[in-house]
């Protein structure tokens, strides 16, 4: 495989070959994520994507909120609104607030399996105790 890497100004630039084996990502996933409009590669003059270091950052967003279950909307509207207010703050409140609600649902999805998980002892020790008995017969 010819991994290339651009010059721009003193940044090392990666194409998207390089990243997507970086990231252990497809190709084809990052290709969805321009689409989407979560990322924005340059081109060289052949036409082929490159990959500052803002874009890379952005693509680690991504695949972070990804990890913690966040919507690629959710991801899109806290990248966009960065590039809205470069101080960052109403990109860090909207991440406050998505991440409080996915807190909230991850207590929710944890009691609810430790519900299941309760009522399937229950139901173990059921069966466990009727097994006893029949093998008492």
């Amino acid at each position: 495989m010819n991994i290339q890497i651009y010059l721009k100004g003193e940044a090392a630039i990666k194409d998207i070959s390089e990243v997507a084996r970086i990231y252990g990502v497809s190709t084809r996933t990052i290709r969805y994520y321009e689409e989407l409009g979560l990322l924005q590669p340059d081109r060289t003059k052949g036409n082929k994507r490159i990959y500052s270091k803002a874009e890379i950052v952005k693509l680690r967003l991504i695949l972070r909120g990804k990890r913690y279950g966040f919507t690629l909307d959710e991801i899109k509207e806290m990248i966009l609104l960065f590039d809205k207010d470069r101080t960052g703050r109403k990109q860090l409140e909207r991440t406050i607030e998505f991440g409080h609600e996915k807190v909230d649902q991850i207590e929710a999805k944890i009691q609810e399996l430790t519900d299941m998980k309760a009522e399937m002892e229950q139901l173990l020790a059921g069966f466990a105790n009727k097994l006893n008995d029949l093998k008492g017969e």
